[in-house]
């Protein structure tokens, strides 16, 4: 509309700048002019008129919903009005626009009200979970001394220090639904330490795994260890499979020297597959044991 007004402005001041019109068409040349920028205002008029009744309309609305906030404001009733709460909230982003004069003045009543129900309703489940977040600060605690640990040359030592810390996070037990973060960043460091101890491969990896499982176990989720044995399962397929097919190629080396570097390398790759393949086994092993 404000576009439309200044079109007019425009062509009100084109029209006077036009300059003298015949004497005999000057008057309903005129006429005709003002009955059309009068048609214009008539609609202008009816237009903000309609706009005014609407942001009336949208005020009593928006009104009623500050009514509905601060009516419920102190309630204690969480499962029941939190959602209402939220409800009014999403209707308030619906409403259109008010009255300039009201715009900043019920906003603020309906924030107030609102942000006061909320942070009522975060402080006492803040309170009733407290010993959620104790526990998390503990965990903090545990995974920066880990993160700060230095390794000895005593491997078993090391382990024995490792586990104890795997041990004390266990006791501690959970943390806040949004927290629970901390424990993948904390096996996560446990895993690293390990990484670093200088032991065999496939010990050490059977030590990572139990530190694994553990986990694992400890979950609400008892789909893990389901999906850990099936993996488990499915690696130990694959070495078969691997296994055979590099037995298979040594039949291609039966007229060449066992001394052969070619040859060597296969039967060493089937070394070390076979290696795994006991690693992977013994792991199937490990999680069938704690079903039992």
């Amino acid at each position: 509309m404000a576009e439309k007004i200044k079109d007019i402005e425009a062509l009100r001041d084109a029209f006077f700048k036009a300059g003298k019109v015949p004497l005999k068409v000057n008057e309903s040349t005129w006429a005709k002019f003002k009955g059309a920028v009068r048609t214009f205002n008539r609609g202008k008029n009816s237009f903000y008129k309609d706009l005014k009744k609407d942001q009336y309309d949208n005020l009593k609305k928006k009104k009623d919903l500050i009514q509905i906030a601060e009516d419920n404001k102190d309630s204690d009733d969480f499962a029941t009005v939190t959602p209402l709460m939220k409800k009014i909230q999403n209707e308030w982003k619906k409403i259109g626009h008010v009255p300039r004069r009201d715009s900043d003045k019920i906003w603020k009543q309906f924030k107030a009200a609102c942000n006061h129900y909320f942070d009522k309703m975060h402080t006492e489940r803040k309170a009733q979970d407290q010993h959620l977040y104790d526990a998390f600060d503990k965990k903090v605690k545990i995974l920066d001394e880990l993160k700060t640990l230095e390794l000895s040359e005593d491997p078993k030592a090391d382990i024995k220090i490792l586990q104890d810390k795997i041990a004390e996070w266990k006791t501690i037990g959970y943390v806040p639904q949004n927290k629970r973060y901390i424990d993948g960043k904390f096996y996560k460091a446990i895993d690293d330490k390990f990484d670093k101890l200088k032991m065999d491969k496939s010990k050490l990896e059977m030590i990572k795994f139990e530190s694994k499982l553990e986990n694992l176990a400890d979950s609400d989720d008892t789909r893990l260890l389901d999906n850990e044995q099936n993996f488990i399962r499915k690696r130990i397929t694959e070495i078969k499979s691997e296994i055979n097919q590099l037995e298979n190629n040594l039949q291609f080396f039966s007229n060449v020297k066992s001394d052969n570097p070619l040859v060597k390398d296969v039967h060493k790759n089937i070394a070390n597959h076979k290696k795994e393949l006991d690693t992977w086994k013994a792991k199937l092993s490990k999680v069938r044991g704690m079903y039992s």
